[in-house]
C-alpha cells in the first residue's frame, strides 16, 4: 500500500480521474468539470509532495501529519494533508505562472456544486471553462517533470494543446481590451470628454493600488504615466556586506553594522496606474504587456543581524 504523500500515487490517481473527466460519450459538463476539479487538487499535492511531503500535511498539536510525512510515525495512523485553498497559495508562490485565483475559481465551484444550491461549473460555458482549467493544470505538470500525454494520453493530447492556445489567445485580448480602454479612458479624461459617471469612479493611486507588501514605480504601458507594480512574494534575498573592519573598536563595529545592505527580489502579482486608470491584476497579463515580472527592493537588514547574533550565541 503507498503511502497517502506519494506523488506517483497522487498523480495516478490524477490520470484517473482526469480520464472520466475527459470522457464526453457519457458524462455532462457538470460531471466532467467535478472530476478535473478533484484532479487538479491531486497534481497540486503530486507537486508539492515531490518535493517534501511536509508541503501537503496539516500541522496539529501532536504533529502527527508532519511525523508521518518525515516517515518518523508509521502503522495505521491517519494522515491528513491541507486544505485546498492552502495548496493552491503554496502552489501559486513555488510554481510560476500557477494563479492561485484562477485555481480557487475551480475549487470554488467544485464546492458549489457539490454543498449548495449553487450553479457551481455550469456558471462558465465549457468552452470558457476548459481552457482556464488547463492553464493551471499544465504548470503543475511541468512541475512535477512530466508531460500532458503522460497524463491524459496521446488520443486526448491535442485536445488538450487546443484548450492552452485558446487561453493564450484570451490572455492577449484581455490584455489589448485593457490597454484600449485606458488609452481611450485617458485621452477622454484629457479631452473633458470622460462621461460624468466614469469620471466619479476616476481613483488617484492610492485607492487604486492592491496595498500588496512590496512595491515600485514603473512606466505604463498604455500612456507611459509613471504607475505601481506590486506584489507579495519574496523570490530570492541577498545580503551585501562591507568590507571588514580592520580597526576592531566599538564604533567602527558600529559602522559596519550600518552598511550591511540586504536586497529582496519580488514577483510582481499587480499593476495600476492613477494616469489612465489601468489594472492588471496577476502575473499573466503582467507579463503580456511587457511589465517586469520581478523587481527589487531594500530589505530590512536588521532581521538578518539579529539572526546571526541568535545564531553565535547556541
Amino acid at each position: 500500500m503507498s503511502s497517502p504523500f506519494d506523488h506517483e500515487a497522487l498523480w495516478t490517481k490524477a490520470k484517473l480521474f482526469l480520464n472520466r473527466a475527459m470522457d464526453d460519450d457519457s458524462r455532462s459538463f457538470d460531471e466532467q468539470a467535478l472530476w478535473a476539479a478533484l484532479a487538479l487538487e491531486l497534481l497540486a499535492k503530486a507537486a508539492l509532495a515531490r518535493v517534501s511531503p511536509l508541503l501537503i500535511a496539516e500541522p496539529n498539536e501532536e504533529g502527527t501529519n508532519l511525523l508521518i510525512a518525515t516517515g518518523l510515525v508509521k502503522g495505521d495512523a491517519r494522515f491528513t494533508s491541507v486544505r485546498a485553498k492552502t495548496l493552491m497559495a503554496r502552489c501559486h508562490k513555488a510554481f510560476k505562472p500557477f494563479d492561485q485565483s484562477e485555481a480557487m475559481k475551480i475549487i470554488n465551484g467544485r464546492n458549489e456544486y457539490l454543498h449548495s444550491s449553487g450553479a457551481g461549473f455550469m456558471a462558465i460555458p465549457p468552452q470558457a471553462w476548459w481552457p482556464r482549467y488547463w492553464a493551471q493544470a499544465a504548470v503543475l505538470i511541468t512541475a512535477l517533470d512530466r508531460d500532458i500525454d503522460e497524463l491524459v494520453g496521446g488520443d486526448r493530447e491535442p485536445a488538450v494543446i487546443k484548450h492552452l492556445e485558446q487561453n493564450t489567445k484570451n490572455i492577449e485580448q484581455r490584455a489589448e481590451a485593457l490597454l484600449e480602454r485606458a488609452k481611450q479612458r485617458r485621452q477622454q479624461w484629457l479631452d473633458g470628454t470622460l462621461p460624468s459617471k466614469v469620471a466619479a469612479e476616476w481613483k488617484n493611486g492610492q485607492y487604486l493600488s492592491a496595498t500588496l507588501a512590496h512595491s515600485e514605480a514603473a512606466t505604463c504601458p498604455a500612456c507611459g504615466s509613471a504607475g505601481l507594480l506590486e506584489g507579495d512574494e519574496v523570490v530570492n534575498e541577498e545580503i551585501h556586506y562591507p568590507q571588514a573592519n580592520t580597526y576592531g573598536d566599538e564604533e567602527a563595529d558600529s559602522d559596519y553594522l550600518d552598511d550591511i545592505s540586504v536586497e529582496l527580489t519580488i514577483g510582481a502579482d499587480y499593476f495600476s496606474c492613477a494616469g489612465c486608470q489601468l489594472v492588471l491584476n496577476g502575473y499573466e497579463l503582467i507579463k503580456q504587456v511587457g511589465l517586469d515580472t520581478e523587481f527589487d527592493v531594500e530589505g530590512d537588514a536588521d532581521r538578518y543581524i539579529g539572526q546571526e547574533a541568535e545564531y553565535g550565541n547556541d
